[in-house]
């Protein structure tokens, strides 16, 4: 089984549509049973909460429903969980590293910098540009998954 988790800031905006654009896209290969996908949060500020009206919205404008997700904080026992640990910034790098101590498996990564890219994916909670965050998680996701399947 392929682990990933999804990291941001608060587990309300970026992380989840990750989590949720890469299940769609592993249930629609017929995958699901060979993955563990989810998402959570390197601070405390919206632990519990579900995720935000516009990112569930534009998640719902793409067939795509995150009922029930509520925001989760990342552990230090989550490393030896998952395989893969997805960052959309490199604060939630940096972040991830220090709630870790390391990345001695190089499990850590930027998700786009699966595309080729060292860009980050724009935290729209600031930007209120949730188009522009879906297009380049979902491009992520597609060169992730694409990659890893290669394997």
């Amino acid at each position: 089984m392929i682990k990933v988790l999804f990291i941001c800031h608060g587990n309300i905006c970026r992380s989840p549509m990750g989590e949720f654009i890469l299940k769609k896209m592993v249930q629609q290969m017929g995958l699901e049973q060979q993955f563990q996908i989810a998402s959570a949060a390197t601070s405390t500020e919206e632990i519990g909460n579900p995720v935000y009206p516009p990112a569930r919205q534009k998640l719902k404008e793409h067939g795509i429903d995150c009922t029930g997700k509520t925001a989760v904080q990342l552990r230090r026992s989550d490393y030896e969980a998952y395989d893969y640990f997805l960052c959309m910034d490199r604060w939630n790098v940096k972040n991830t590293l220090r709630i870790f101590g390391g990345d001695p498996m190089n499990k850590v990564s930027l998700l786009l910098s699966w595309c080729g890219q060292e860009k980050e994916v724009a935290d729209p909670w600031y930007s209120g540009d949730f188009d522009t965050a879906y297009q380049d998680i979902e491009r992520g996701c597609r060169a992730f998954l694409q990659q890893i399947l290669q394997k």
